[in-house]
């Protein structure tokens, strides 16, 4: 079964992930699918990167998000659709 997960990278005490497709069970940090975006939570605010294309594909595909990678797709579909909106008014 696939996930979308967070796969951390950084130094220490300054997280900064990947947000990744990869198989349920594998490790955190293993080998993975596809790298969908990046999420950077030390940034003030929360700087979220992701391509919502392929995510929404890997969601058709059967791949599960993770209670975390849900709100982060959210909150990355909220800002892409206000950005579209500023830019037709």
């Amino acid at each position: 079964m696939l996930a979308i997960k967070l796969m951390r990278t950084g130094a220490k005490k300054s997280p900064s992930y990947r947000v990744v497709v990869k198989e349920k069970q594998s490790k955190r940090d293993g080998a993975y699918l596809e790298n969908l975006g990046t999420y950077n939570p030390t940034r003030d605010p929360a700087e979220i990167k992701l391509n919502l294309t392929r995510v929404n594909y890997w969601i058709e595909k059967g791949a599960q998000p993770t209670d975390t990678v849900s709100r982060l797709i959210k909150a990355s579909k909220k800002a892409e659709y206000a950005a579209a909106g500023e830019t037709q008014a």
